[in-house]
């Protein structure tokens, strides 16, 4: 048969819309014709693919007009992803192969000139993608779940890949390798040559490990907003001197957040998969991104041609770290606003547009002025009223609107410090996170973060006194709608965390009065 047709998948974006590669071989002036929206590195394809199939010792059909059709013919396709079905689909058409062998796989890989495997971007949600298909769309003749097809991958894409429940993967090092295994099931033989099953590496299945907060001394205040945060969800600012621990307790708060179900631990593994980060040891660990401060509003946000995932998408399900928060370029600090509200980044170009998810928790450090030392007891600040005036208001009210927590975080003395013990260690700070998380999950079904409009006003009442306070602060302080919101759903898990306080009582002035200690201002904010 002159005609073959194989399975695969392109990535547009979280997406991996299914493709057949089609090959059909006719008689003609000899040719290698590829068509179907393909970029420059699949046109590209044609020459590894020939040089594989000749140096693996097989035969490259050279007087045959050779045409292969990636369909649908709209979709754009990118990489060296489809090198490896269309080398099998070449070596169908040409005979070398059972058409009927193909039936019931998928295929993807980068070929080398000698016809070895190179591992290709996005093995994981490919799988993911038909792991969804053969779940939630039913065959039309009976009334079963359809089976995924068995994928065949680079051995270290199939381990990535191996990560989705009920896929079956199989790895693959060579060309040579994948034709002995279709040649196999072509004769029946499939337990003489077979393909190994693909297995998640030993270290993606250990416990993750996080930094302690044990290691933190002191920071008393600190300490407290880190747990108010990850009990509900809620953004960080923290303002101090140079060293007085920002970073240090930035990088402890993701260890503090609960446990990654398996379904948002393969949602952050997809976006590291398309982005080409997936590391082993990463899975079911939340994600910890903290991008230098010279980052475009394109490595925020995500972009490029097509489009790519940024760090705030990388951090989804996780903590996003931004460290001297003024140093950002402009644009890319209210490039965040929107992801910031809706939790997600929808990302539009000429010719491709895709939308990531982008549900992370923002923490930012800065300086409270240029030189750093603003209200330090140890050092005497150098910066005129107007050099602070400026440096604090490269940051928009919007953006500081959208943060609920503002803290200041002072140095602590060296005597202090060297004297000082290790504070309480992360493993209670997180139980009663997952205990607060839970009376809310109970309560409204979901973070007290997501809490907008008459759910809020539900779920967060006040009493008489805090009422009052609140009104008071608000008036006092010039709050905006969004600000006093915020420290309403803040107030709302405080009072989850205090166990003393039943759970259909209204929220009280001494709740209240703590929430609105995380909303020191800086200048220009509120």
């Amino acid at each position: 048969m002159a005609l073959a047709l194989l399975h695969s998948r392109t990535l547009l974006g979280l997406d991996a819309p299914a493709v057949t590669v089609e090959v059909h071989l006719a008689n003609g002036l000899p040719s290698f014709t590829l068509v179907g929206l393909a970029d420059v590195e699949v046109r590209e394809a044609r020459e590894r693919v020939r040089s594989a199939i000749l140096n693996s010792g097989l035969e490259f059909p050279t007087n045959k007009r050779i045409t292969v059709n990636l369909a649908p013919a709209d979709l754009p396709k990118d990489s060296g992803r489809f090198d490896l079905p269309i080398a099998l689909g070449i070596l169908a058409a040409s005979g070398q192969i059972d058409v009927q062998a193909l039936q019931g796989y998928a295929f993807a890989g980068e070929l080398s000139l000698s016809g070895a495997l190179r591992p290709v971007r996005g093995a994981l949600p490919m799988v993911l993608a038909d792991h969804r298909t053969a779940t939630h769309e039913r065959a039309p003749a009976a009334n079963a779940e359809q089976a995924p097809p068995h994928w065949i991958l680079p051995r270290e894409s199939a381990s990535e890949a191996a990560l989705v429940p009920g896929g079956v993967v199989l790895a693959a090092d060579h060309l040579l390798e994948v034709v002995a295994h279709l040649r196999a099931v072509q004769d029946s033989e499939a337990h003489q040559v077979q393909l190994c099953a693909a297995a998640p590496p030993a270290e993606s299945m250990a416990a993750p490990h996080y930094p302690d907060m044990a290691d933190v001394k002191g920071q008393l205040t600190a300490r407290r907003a880190l747990e108010v945060a990850a009990a509900g969800g809620h953004h960080l600012l923290m303002v101090g001197p140079p060293g007085a621990g920002k970073s240090m307790l930035a990088q402890r708060l993701v260890g503090l957040l609960p446990p990654l179900p398996e379904d948002e631990a393969l949602q952050a593994a997809a976006l590291a998969s398309v982005a080409g980060t997936l590391e082993h040891g990463q899975w079911r660990r939340r994600p910890l991104r903290s991008p230098h401060h010279t980052a475009s509003a394109v490595a925020l946000v995500g972009g490029g041609s097509p489009p790519r995932p940024g760090e705030i998408s990388l951090a989804h399900h996780g903590v996003l770290f931004l460290d001297e928060l003024p140093e950002f370029p402009k644009p890319a600090l209210e490039a965040l606003r929107e992801p910031l509200e809706t939790g997600t980044i929808h990302i539009a170009r000429a010719a491709h547009h895709a939308q990531f998810p982008a549900r992370f928790q923002l923490v930012a450090a800065m300086n409270p002025c240029p030189c750093g030392y603003r209200g330090s007891a140890t050092r005497s600040c150098r910066c005129t009223p107007d050099q602070v005036a400026r440096y604090q208001g490269r940051l928009s009210g919007p953006l500081l609107d959208r943060i609920d927590l503002h803290i200041e975080v002072q140095a602590l003395p060296v005597t202090q410090l060297l004297h000082a013990r290790g504070g309480e260690a992360s493993a209670p700070i997180r139980h009663r996170v997952v205990q607060a998380r839970q009376r809310a999950h109970r309560r409204q079904q979901c973070d007290n973060y997501a809490l907008t409009g008459s759910a809020l006003a539900m779920h967060a009442p006040l009493d008489a006194a805090a009422h009052q306070l609140l009104q008071a602060a608000a008036d006092k302080m010039g709050w905006s709608a969004r600000a006093t919101h915020r420290v309403l759903r803040v107030a709302r898990t405080i009072a989850d965390l205090d166990a003393d306080h039943p759970d259909d009582a209204p929220l009280t002035a001494t709740h209240l009065a703590e929430a609105i200690q995380y909303r020191r201002a800086l200048l220009g904010a509120d």
